[in-house]
């Protein structure tokens, strides 16, 4: 109160007011009722100041303008840090800025219900539920799955057979990256076929634009009897791990992962993002810091096609610390690649900039 002792001065009622809209900012953010009184139930409208928070709907924004919260924050906070030095986004970030590719599912049901493929940059933000439009090349969909070190059991390439009978060409592509593509899917065919997929236990989740791609092991994996471990159990344990991550989306680029077992045949992995190759410590060279075991050599900064192969970082891991290894990576890399130029957004570049020493 103030020292009059006649009530709250201006200052400690801008102050409270201050307080109790930041709280219900992010109580209405969680979803949980607001205690101020200052927004309705449900959709909010919080105002205080000269601030305006809309909670619900597609998106929560600040002055008109989205914000990002929980696992949406990173990425958003390194567009901020782009604006903030004067930069400008390219438009596929400002698409990702504006809508989350991951939110669009019933934008695309509507489209499908309307026999309407997607304009603009909705054409970009379909594909992270692994859906292309891929005119002029054919006026139709491509859909890429995710299928993690090749592995199909029989009812699910019965069931895939089926699915491009009735709602694709009817044939089925084989990709680089042990996956699976079917083409010259309609306008209104789109959402049988992901339902479809998911029927199967196979999602199409972030198998395209700048997200992580199918996780590929050694293709030989299990049935090898030289090979040093086992990778196809690493793959879909990276897999899942994905999946359940919503920060590992709406990456500056797209991202690819591979695990080598040191058998056969190889899962070029020297050609991935983040490769890790199973090498074996003997017990002659173990030592008390290092037991005799297989563990795997973590490389990083291969890109397909540009002649430019992952370099081993020095760093050897035991193959229960893959995952999150790879989880730390994506995510430094979400902070820190370019978002200005696609040409320049891969790891890669990260890497160059920075050097290895300091990355690590």
């Amino acid at each position: 109160m103030s020292e009059s002792g006649e009530g709250f001065s201006e200052a400690q009622k801008q102050y409270l007011a201050g307080f109790t809209f930041g709280a219900d900012v992010a109580r209405a953010v969680a979803k949980l009722p607001v205690l101020s009184g200052s927004a309705a139930r449900g959709d909010a409208t919080l105002s205080g100041g000269d601030a305006t928070l809309q909670v619900g709907g597609s998106a929560t924004t600040l002055n008109g303008q989205p914000i990002a919260m929980g696992p949406d924050r990173a990425a958003r906070e390194a567009q901020d840090a782009v604006l903030a030095r004067g930069g400008k986004l390219c438009k596929e970030e400002q698409a990702k800025r504006e809508k989350n590719g991951l939110d669009v599912w019933q934008e695309m049901q509507a489209r499908a219900h309307a026999g309407e493929f997607p304009k603009g940059t909705d054409v970009f933000l379909t594909k992270y539920h692994g859906m292309f439009h891929v005119a002029p090349a054919q006026n139709s969909f491509m859909c890429r799955m995710r299928i993690p070190g090749g592995v199909l059991r029989g009812y699910q390439l019965r069931g895939i057979a089926e699915i491009a009978t009735h709602c694709a060409g009817a044939t089925i592509d084989v990709t680089t990256r042990a996956n699976l593509q079917m083409r010259e899917i309609p306008a209104h065919m789109p959402m049988e076929v992901l339902y479809g997929l998911r029927e199967l236990d196979i999602t199409c989740q972030g198998s395209g634009a700048d997200n992580i791609r199918n996780c590929t092991a050694s293709s030989l994996s299990g049935i090898d009897d030289c090979e040093l471990i086992e990778t196809i159990p690493l793959a879909k344990r990276m897999h899942h791990f994905i999946l359940a991550n919503r920060d590992l989306y709406g990456l500056p680029r797209k991202f690819n992962i591979a695990f080598e077992g040191g058998g056969r045949i190889g899962s070029l992995d020297d050609t991935n993002d983040i490769g890790f190759r199973a090498v074996s410590v003997t017990e002659v060279q173990a030592s008390e810091d290092l037991p005799a075991g297989v563990y795997f050599q973590l490389t990083l900064g291969g890109i397909t096609g540009h002649k430019d192969f992952a370099r081993y970082t020095g760093v050897l891991l035991r193959p229960d610390e893959c995952v999150e290894v790879a989880g730390a990576i994506v995510r430094v890399f979400v902070k820190s690649g370019d978002r200005t130029n696609r040409n320049k957004a891969r790891l890669k570049y990260v890497l160059d900039a920075w050097g290895f020493e300091r990355f690590i």
